[in-house]
């Protein structure tokens, strides 16, 4: 029988992004296991999502992008994680960051037109140092004419390789207000930014989230995007947790499933086992109910937050849910597959690793169960 194959493709404008997604997924597939092993960054990835323009994916359609949601880009972590942890979980903070600027830029506040046109027309990367700064970050602001010096290091700055702005925090010491927290845009070009060779850990280690050190680096008044309370949750950072930590959580969700395919896989060689029918059974369970978390914290978050502690604690439970079913998840799939899972080079063996970071992205798990029992109590955090 002969088959003929069209083998004109659609234009990448012409597929939805999770159809993008999918298509290079396979490319971006066969270089995880070398950047996993040599604990260097995912290029060939990036290569294939700018190729595909999934980094301009947040940005509104007006603007040169696709205008996807929360929901949207949530869904397109998930699948990217599917191929390779690592790409999902870095670019989850690039698209993090410019739906917060998409936020930004339909309440008309300055300079997010122009940073969504550069990541339209450029698809420069930006990087967020939120995950290690949050609520109390590290370094400090010194104001001089015309703006700030600021210096401090920060950690877990994913995407750092490649990245163009970074988008952190400083505190600042102000006579009247007291200590105050600015969020600032910085490019990695200006004086007194370096960064660090220093990511090798157990696992995401494809992600590049090195270490940036700035050292007296003049940050001009009009960069400093906002002045907030130091060691608050206020209304800004409720805003950027309801957008960010969904998006985060698909790439979890995502390495916790491509396990789970993975061990199934194996599975098919003793599918009479009651054994091992019972750990496919819980494996599915898990993952079924921590799909329905995240549903519904992007439910609860909506298309475009408002300032909600609730919000944030129905995304933070989202989280903690993902990551412990994911844990899980991946823990029964290495015993499922058994001694092949245990090798270097095995995907399961990666999603295992990979999939720990999971916990340490604010809150933590536990961190999660204190201010819900705390907001039930009416105890002040």
């Amino acid at each position: 029988m002969t088959m003929t194959t069209d083998t004109t493709a659609p234009a990448a404008t012409d597929l939805t992004i999770l159809d993008r997604a999918r298509e290079i997924g396979p490319r971006i597939a066969a270089h995880a296991a070398r950047h996993d092993a040599e604990g260097s960054f995912v290029t060939e990835a990036y290569d294939e999502l700018r190729a595909a323009g999934i980094l301009r994916a947040a940005v509104p359609t007006e603007l040169g992008g696709d205008g996807a949601s929360i929901a949207e880009l949530t869904a397109l972590q998930r699948e990217l994680a599917h191929h390779c942890g690592s790409t999902a979980l870095a670019s989850a903070m690039h698209q993090h960051v410019v739906a917060f600027t998409a936020w930004r830029y339909r309440r008309g506040l300055p300079g997010a037109e122009a940073t969504l046109r550069r990541v339209a027309e450029e698809q420069i990367l930006l990087v967020s140092t939120g995950g290690g700064d949050y609520t109390h970050p590290h370094g400090d602001a010194v104001r001089v004419e015309g703006g700030y010096r600021v210096t401090g290091r920060k950690r877990f700055a994913s995407q750092s390789e490649q990245g163009a702005v970074m988008s952190t925090m400083f505190c600042f010491d102000d006579p009247e207000q007291g200590k105050r927290v600015l969020n600032m845009a910085v490019p990695f070009a200006a004086e007194g930014v370096t960064v660090a060779d220093n990511w090798d850990t157990l696992g995401m280690r494809g992600t590049a989230s090195n270490d940036i050190d700035l050292v007296d680096v003049f940050v001009p008044e009009e960069k400093v995007l906002s002045n907030r309370p130091w060691g608050v949750l206020d209304p800004p950072l409720q805003v950027i947790s309801s957008i960010a930590f969904p998006i985060i959580t698909g790439a979890y969700l995502g390495v916790a499933e491509a396990a789970y395919d993975a061990a199934v896989t194996a599975a098919s060689r003793r599918p009479a086992d009651p054994t091992v029918q019972r750990q496919v059974g819980v494996m599915r369970q898990r993952l079924q109910v921590a799909g329905w978390a995240l549903d519904g914290a992007l439910a609860a978050a909506g298309e475009d937050p408002s300032p909600s502690y609730q919000t944030v604690l129905a995304v933070m439970s989202a989280k903690a849910e993902v990551a412990r079913a994911g844990i899980e998840v991946c823990d029964i799939a290495m015993d499922v597959a058994g001694g092949p899972a245990f090798f270097k080079g095995s995907v399961i063996e990666r999603c295992y690793r990979d999939i720990r970071a999971a916990k340490f992205h604010p809150f933590t798990p536990e961190d999660t169960l204190l201010a819900l029992g705390r907001d039930a109590l009416g105890v002040e955090a």
